[in-house]
């Protein structure tokens, strides 16, 4: 049997095409189980932001691809949607985009007596990310942080 991995990178090959052919982004794709079901979840983006009528786009044409190659064994619900506003930061270009803006951090281990924080990203590398926050700058290692996302909390 197949491993989620596997059916996530099988669905990425399957979908990327289709996604530069709109000039749309893949922003994630997970094959998960909740609540007894399995869900095959593609998140997708473009400047301005996604629509509805671009995830039905897109949700069309990787349905029949899934349907042509039909490596996935169970039974799942395909969702094709926007990452939206609480969009992790899991990419490169994400942190990127984010550089110089508010940031959102959870963290396993707490750095300084804090598990959350909020700051300004400056900037990140492989293994670490640097924030500003009201009590200074913090370089605070990558595989220390369970989320990372975009603020809307004002600094």
């Amino acid at each position: 049997m197949a491993t989620s991995k596997q059916y996530e990178e099988r669905t990425t090959a399957l979908i990327l095409p289709i996604l530069e052919q709109h000039g749309f982004e893949l922003v994630d794709v997970e094959y998960v189980k909740e609540a007894g079901s399995w869900y095959l979840r593609a998140y997708i983006d473009k400047p301005g932001g996604i629509t509805i009528d671009d995830c039905e786009v897109v949700s069309r044409a990787l349905s029949d691809r899934l349907d042509e190659e039909d490596f996935i064994d169970d039974c799942y619900i395909l969702e094709v949607s926007s990452p939206g506003l609480t969009r992790p930061l899991k990419k490169p270009k994400d942190y990127e985009r984010n550089i110089g803006k508010p940031i959102d951090i959870r963290l396993f281990r707490a750095v300084d007596g804090v598990k959350e924080l909020t700051g300004t990203l400056d900037s990140y590398t492989d293994s670490t990310v640097t924030v500003t926050d009201e009590t200074g700058t913090k370089v605070i290692e990558r595989k220390n942080i369970s989320m990372i996302r975009q603020s809307y909390t004002e600094l």
